[in-house]
């Protein structure tokens, strides 16, 4: 029974593939009730840690045709792996409709994923009203790995200052504090010697003359 149910599960990925989905894509197709889905992560299926990337779904119904965002009530959940029952999602991107030069309008998104790690992608959808599908959802293991490491810090400008540099910023500092002393310093009138010896000797002159009239 096991084996009848995993071959008509391989038929209709082969179903599903043979019209709509390339062979390169083809390690990461899922199905479920009448919908197959093919996921793709920009850049090459390699998504790195604490960057960007885009990724989107190619749903297809049974006999091969393309089931855009428009016919589809779609959602996007990821949960880090391993996945515990009851567990809430890490992130719920919102779609949009991507267009490129196989599909146009197909389920996709933007996010990061936050660290290294294991995750699982899962997409449900419901049928729109014009739209002739089962309800589904789909699965997707996702293995995230590092990104860019981060820039090594520059050095700092006093790290680097040169020997000449550092003579030079000393002789300034030496110069400019000299002249703050230098105006800090009392300012003596180069007057006032002079004030100072005309009046001592005219207190001389005072005490002589009054000496001489007491002999």
């Amino acid at each position: 029974m096991l084996h009848h149910s995993s071959l008509n599960k391989s038929l209709a990925t082969i179903l599903f593939l043979g019209l709509a989905i390339t062979p390169v894509y083809a390690h990461n197709v899922q199905v479920a009730a009448d919908v197959g889905g093919t996921l793709h992560i920009e850049p090459n299926d390699n998504p790195k840690a604490g960057e960007s990337t885009q990724i989107w779904i190619a749903l297809t119904r049974q006999g091969g045709k393309l089931i855009p965002l428009k016919d589809c009530n779609c959602q996007m959940a990821v949960y880090t792996k391993p996945r515990l029952k009851g567990s809430l999602p890490l992130l719920k991107p919102a779609l949009k409709p991507i267009s490129n030069s196989q599909y146009q309008g197909i389920p996709g998104a933007d996010l990061v994923f936050p660290k290294v790690g294991n995750y699982e992608i899962e997409i449900s959808g419901t049928p729109k009203a014009n739209a002739n599908f089962k309800p589904f959802k789909l699965t997707f293991p996702v293995t995230v790995a590092a990104g860019r490491t981060a820039a090594a810090p520059t050095a700092s400008p006093k790290a680097i200052n040169s020997p000449s540099q550092n003579l030079q910023r000393n002789t300034l500092q030496t110069n400019k504090n000299a002249e703050l002393n230098s105006q800090t310093k009392p300012r003596i009138n180069p007057a006032l010697p002079l004030i100072i010896t005309g009046a001592s000797l005219t207190g001389v002159g005072v005490l002589g003359a009054v000496l001489q009239k007491k002999k």
